[in-house]
């Protein structure tokens, strides 16, 4: 795989949440405590394989971090 993205988390689905059309995979990231989660489309769960478990990457475009305190 080879992509632009310089930020790349190797990680494991921990958790796969599903509603009509997106499903929330949470990510835990390899050698950390840290989890990340992604909204994504059903279908990309689908056609991307993921299931609980799965070994994946979590890729962070800089431009689409958001921060928020209470």
């Amino acid at each position: 795989m080879r992509l632009s993205t310089r930020n790349q988390f190797p990680g494991t689905v921990v958790s796969i949440t599903t509603g009509e059309a997106m499903a929330i995979v949470k990510v835990a990231l390899n050698g950390t405590d840290l989890v990340v989660t992604s909204a994504v489309t059903k279908d990309a769960v689908d056609e991307l394989g993921l299931t609980v478990g799965s070994a994946t990457y979590a890729l962070v475009k800089a431009t689409e971090v958001q921060l928020a305190v209470d």
